[in-house]
Formats: structure tokens, C-alpha cells, sequence
């Protein structure tokens, strides 16, 4: 990657213990420990929003920045790509066996998927790009 490759990601996080968060103007849910699989965008860059979800001191902007207080970041998929599949990469998450939601329209405020951070339990998913 060039440091401004435009694309997709899924990252893996692991919550430990259930844990009560407030994402933002979305409210605050429990989220029970196990795995998550959250699908974004960075048509500005991957590398910089990579980094920006790796660091742990950061304002708060995004839903799953609010997580990532709380949760480890385990694993990244990249997709590098010009075309809007976000939502389409997303709902390939949410047809794996044992996906569920647990936070209605998390990631999603700018789309029409139910949302874009999908449960997994103890099951640790696969990760891919």
C-alpha cells in the first residue's frame, strides 16, 4: 500500500468480560464478551485509519472507537479498492453461521444495513479480505 490506498477493512475484536459501553449518540449497550467482526470504509486511506484504530489514546469519533476502549483489536482484513462494497463485504459477516447483531445501526448511520459490528460469541470467525 502507497499510504493513501483507498478500500475496505474487517477488524476482529475480543471483549474479555461483558461490558457496558456508550457509543456515542447511539446510547449505551452490553456487549457480552466474545468476538466481533467490524466492517468499515477508508476511501481516504487504509494505512491511516489501520493506524488510527491501533492506537489507544485517540478522540472519540466513530462507533467503533467507543468499542475499542473497552475491547482488544486482534486482527485486520484489508480490501483495497475504489468501489463502495462496505455494505457488501458486511453482509457476507453477517451470513456466517452464528452471526448476530447486538447493536442496531453501529457503523451504519450512513447506509441501510442493520449494522456493521457483528456478534460471534466464543466462536472465533474467520477473517478474511
Amino acid at each position: 500500500m502507497n499510504g493513501r490506498t483507498p478500500g475496505v477493512y474487517r477488524l476482529l475484536v475480543h471483549v474479555d468480560k461483558p461490558v457496558s459501553v456508550r457509543i456515542g449518540r447511539l446510547g449505551t449497550f452490553a456487549f457480552p464478551a466474545g468476538w466481533y467482526v467490524y466492517t468499515g470504509s477508508a476511501m481516504g486511506g487504509l494505512e491511516a485509519r489501520i493506524a488510527r484504530h491501533r492506537r489507544r489514546r485517540k478522540r472519540l469519533h466513530w462507533h467503533i472507537d467507543y468499542l475499542l476502549t473497552e475491547a482488544r483489536l486482534m486482527d485486520i482484513a484489508t480490501t483495497p479498492t475504489t468501489k463502495p462494497i462496505e455494505c457488501m463485504r458486511n453482509r457476507e459477516v453477517l451470513a456466517l453461521p452464528g452471526a448476530s447483531v447486538i447493536v442496531p445501526r453501529f457503523g451504519a448511520s450512513d447506509c441501510r444495513c442493520r449494522s456493521h459490528l457483528v456478534y460471534f460469541g466464543g466462536a472465533r470467525p474467520g477473517l478474511t479480505s
